[in-house]
């Protein structure tokens, strides 16, 4: 429910930006940016001064976009706490990934459900969506992406994917390796796709059989389990063939939790 909160607050935002850029645009032609942010527009709705009534208008307007604008992103940033308090809760390390903050990791917690009806990673990749589908023909050894599989999830690999790329992380090491063997940008970001997959699916049966390990410790006369806090660790991220065709979406009705 939260996580669906979020992403309703998110597009509310871009909605929110967009009107405000229009308005700014006209009341200060050339000098409202498309990726504005909420000190900038602050700034430039005080630069401004209109004598005309539909000036006058419109600057009232803009100045009740803002007024949302910082509402919406306060609420957005509460949000963003409250998932991190519950992947934590949960005892999940998938925020330990490079790539993957609450958003992500809360999102993939919900939709997963128990990580053992995927028979394995294959599976796994498959259901999101980042499993490509072989396209060589002749000597050209391509594969294309799959529109199988869960699409919100795939979304949430790929915002993972492209923050590895910006930072300085494994993953952009990964990407530039695979733009240097010949593969296109986007081919390079469906391997890195694939390859983040396999990650948060190994972590979550790291976390599924942590938990089963303190359970069995958790019973009359035992001891509580431990806290669920834990600090940040680097996982690795080399998988083996994770740029490779895969089988398709396993037969089982996938069930969405959370």
């Amino acid at each position: 429910m939260l996580t669906d909160r979020r992403e309703a607050l998110t597009r509310r935002r871009v909605q929110t930006v967009d009107r405000l850029q229009a308005l700014l645009a006209e009341l200060l032609p050339g000098q409202a940016k498309r990726d504005i942010t909420t000190g900038q527009a602050k700034t430039m709705l005080a630069s401004v001064r209109p004598r005309d009534i539909a000036g006058k208008t419109r600057r009232r307007i803009a100045a009740e976009e803002l007024a949302e604008l910082v509402a919406v992103e306060a609420k957005i940033k509460k949000s963003t706490v409250e998932l991190k308090t519950i992947v934590v809760a949960r005892g999940s390390r998938l925020m330990d990934l490079h790539g993957v903050g609450p958003v992500v990791a809360a999102r993939v917690l919900a939709d997963a459900g128990d990580v053992t009806r995927f028979a394995d990673r294959n599976r796994f990749a498959s259901w999101t969506g980042t499993a490509p589908l072989d396209a060589s023909s002749g000597e050209q050894n391509r594969h294309r992406l799959s529109r199988a599989g869960n699409r919100r999830m795939n979304h949430m690999i790929h915002i993972a994917a492209i923050s590895e790329i910006r930072l300085n992380t494994d993953g952009r090491v990964y990407y530039r390796r695979k733009r240097a063997e010949g593969k296109k940008p986007l081919e390079a970001i469906r391997c890195l796709k694939r390859r983040i997959s396999d990650a948060i699916y190994r972590q979550l049966l790291e976390d599924a059989q942590r938990a089963a390990v303190e359970d069995v410790g958790t019973g009359p006369g035992g001891h509580c389990r431990a806290s669920q806090e834990s600090s940040a660790v680097d996982l690795p991220l080399h998988i083996d063939t994770s740029d490779q065709p895969l089988p398709g979406p396993a037969d089982k009705t996938l069930r969405q939790t959370g």
